[in-house]
């Protein structure tokens, strides 16, 4: 029987014991609300079938009620094998997993075009190259030989994701629209696929393994190409009625003429992603060849003007995290994404408008850089097709 077909009570104790770690029964009976013979009566099945083990082997397990400690239950990490891909512009990232996330096999691969019919082969061949590191057993079952025990592949990419459909409803930086892309990538792998908003997947990261572990509510802040968010309310990743949540790189924070990705002006996007802050960068040092790690020595170096386009998207991020905390009231917003590489030019000012625009205790949120590789939104993806294991509907 897989996880998804078993009781709510059993997704609950193998959730818990994802998140947290061994645990004995007691402490998850404490987590879950569950009695202790509820705890048992779902954990024995899963024990049969592999999922869990208990740490200390037979001769611990036989101590039971002997007087000595309690014997933890843990995941049993090797029970199941994932691939997550975020796919970006212009490179294919991939990472194989364990049952918990951890990182078996990573990889990298062109995007030789952007055009679906030739994407998703590209993509097909890297997770192949992942999945051969994978060994010849299938302990979940599962289609296509060269997959090994694999048991699903989670795809990220930024814009419109409808996780629950696999459809790609806009992709800005790929210029797709309307693709199927969960429906295709199956057919070209023979892999379960479901496919996710990049940060969104990040987010289910970081709750279950990351800066997010044991909150209630976090949001995660991605500064990049595009601005993004993910929210984790009570415990759940917010996908929104249409798969669309947490844009906060769309909110309007005025002062600017500049053109989004989306179309309309004024876009907190428009002022603080690392493509706007290069252009604006090359208008101000007049310099229509900088690049961005240029922009950023010339700030360093005291470019007035550059420095200026710096502090400028520190204020429009400062309002787009103090909307984040007066919306939601998170404990912890996480800033992370290829951006945060520079935060340093402005740090001050985003604190500083953070401060000034968060309503009452919302500005007692915590504010944490996380720098994290593409490895890891990777994973994201494969933590995505982990967590759709016994959880199918998120």
């Amino acid at each position: 029987m897989t996880l998804a077909a078993r009781p709510p009570a059993a997704a609950l104790v193998f959730r818990t014991l994802l998140v947290h770690g061994p645990l004995p029964r007691a402490e998850i009976g404490r987590r879950t609300g569950l009695s202790p013979g509820a705890v048992t009566k779902v954990a024995t099945p899963l024990l049969a079938d592999g999922w869990l083990t208990e740490l200390g082997g037979p001769a611990a397990a036989g101590a039971r009620g002997s007087g000595r400690p309690a014997v933890p239950l843990a995941i049993r990490a090797d029970r199941a094998r994932f691939v997550g891909v975020k796919i970006t512009g212009d490179e294919l990232i991939g990472v194989l997993t364990d049952l918990t996330a951890r990182p078996l096999a990573t990889g990298r691969a062109e995007l030789r075009s952007r055009d679906v019919d030739t994407a998703v082969p590209d993509l097909a061949r890297l997770v192949s190259r992942l999945c051969a590191d994978a060994g010849p057993e299938r302990p979940g079952g599962g289609r296509g030989p060269a997959y090994g025990a694999v048991h699903g592949l989670g795809v990220t990419l930024a814009g419109d994701v409808d996780g629950r459909t696999g459809v790609v409803g806009y992709s800005p930086f790929l210029d797709w629209r309307r693709v199927p892309l969960a429906r295709l990538v199956e057919a070209a792998t023979g892999l379960p696929t479901l496919v996710e908003n990049d940060v969104r997947a990040l987010t289910v990261a970081e709750q279950w393994f990351g800066a997010g572990v044991g909150l209630s509510s976090f949001a995660l802040v991605t500064v990049g190409a595009g601005i993004g968010c993910g929210l984790s309310i009570d415990g759940r990743v917010v996908s929104g009625a249409h798969g669309v949540s947490g844009e906060v790189g769309h909110l309007p924070v005025g002062g600017t003429d500049r053109v989004c990705t989306c179309g309309n002006t004024g876009c907190v996007e428009a002022v603080a992603s690392s493509r706007a802050i290069t252009e604006q960068a090359r208008e101000a040092a007049g310099d229509p060849g900088l690049g961005m790690a240029g922009a950023v020595r010339l700030a360093h170096a005291g470019h007035r003007e550059v420095r200026a386009v710096f502090a400028r998207a520190g204020r429009a991020m400062g309002l787009a995290l103090a909307s984040v905390a007066n919306l939601v009231g998170p404990e912890r917003i996480v800033i992370s994404g290829e951006g945060v590489s520079s935060y340093d030019l402005y740090e001050e000012q985003i604190r500083r408008t953070f401060a000034a625009h968060a309503f009452g205790a919302a500005a007692d949120c915590d504010l944490v850089v996380r720098p994290l590789p593409f490895e890891e939104w990777a994973r994201g993806g494969a933590a995505v097709a982990a967590q759709r294991l016994f959880a199918p509907l998120g």
